[in-house]
């Protein structure tokens, strides 16, 4: 790997240091063959979730649009000079993370710019595209050559992604209405958000988890690890938020603390180290 090439796979490493240290401390489980490819996921999927969602003072849909005419020409040429995409392209054509994942990914970033209200279909496949295909990408790397094992594994990998999504929703409420005037759950009034329609989406994420936990089970251990581990983050996350009145989603964010997501790796860790996931 060339100088230029190991400097853009760092700036997806200081992307995910700098912006989540849950995804960060999670890759640092990973096998170390693994890890610059994922940070270079991360890195390219926050910074068009920046775009969209940040960039408040900026002409949002030219900057998407120009990074998303930046992205395919850095795939097909094999290279690019922003360090981003860069890393991006280069885990794209090594690992052969296919076409239809990262046009899914940014037509959902698309609807951000576009959409308020959600309606079932269009839900079902934004989650698709923000956050189970982010998934697969990273499944591709994991995978790569065996692709038996890859398609047997891609339902519960999807099915991970939308409940990590769902959690997002919840705990993000406020700041997608008052900052970004968004209702991404359908037929759902935020203003008037009963106990009831919480429980039936803590419901839904806790059936999601449930089928997806059956697929980090089968998971390599060089993988499992970082996977579980972020799997019981948003577990817990979600534990919060289901004790938490549904007024209290408006008033504040819920989060586990560093501290707390310290404590839970080293019981994930013999978990897994004695497959007693």
């Amino acid at each position: 790997m060339d100088l230029f090439t190991r400097n853009a796979l760092d700036c997806g490493r200081v992307t995910t240091r700098n912006y989540s240290t849950s995804f960060s401390m999670g890759v640092r489980t990973l096998d170390k063959k693994y890890r610059p490819a994922i940070y270079a996921i991360y890195g390219f999927v926050r910074f068009a979730d920046e775009i969209v969602d940040t960039f408040h003072d900026q002409d949002k849909e030219t900057l998407l649009a120009d990074f998303k005419t930046r992205t395919y020409a850095a795939i097909d040429a094999g290279f690019s000079t922003n360090p981003i995409l860069h890393g991006f392209q280069w885990v794209t054509n090594v690992y052969g993370i296919e076409r239809d994942l990262i046009d899914a990914f940014l037509h959902s970033m698309e609807m951000d710019l576009h959409k308020s209200r959600f309606s079932d279909e269009e839900y079902r496949r934004y989650i698709y595209g923000s956050a189970e295909v982010v998934g697969l990408m990273c499944l591709r790397v994991f995978y790569t050559g065996r692709d038996k094992e890859y398609q047997q594994l891609l339902p519960a990998a999807r099915k991970l992604g939308e409940a990590f999504q769902k959690v997002n929703f919840l705990r993000d409420i406020r700041s997608d209405i008052d900052d970004r005037g968004r209702v991404y759950f359908p037929e759902v009034d935020l203003t008037e958000f009963s106990a009831k329609d919480k429980t039936i989406i803590e419901q839904e994420i806790r059936a999601d988890f449930q089928e997806a936990l059956a697929g980090i089970r089968s998971l390599d251990k060089k993988v499992r690890l970082g996977v579980y581990l972020a799997y019981r983050y948003y577990l817990e996350l979600l534990r919060k938020i289901e004790r938490a009145a549904p007024e209290e989603l408006h008033n504040q964010r819920f989060r586990v603390s560093n501290i707390q997501k310290l404590s839970l790796f080293p019981r994930c860790y013999l978990r897994n180290k004695f497959n007693r996931i």
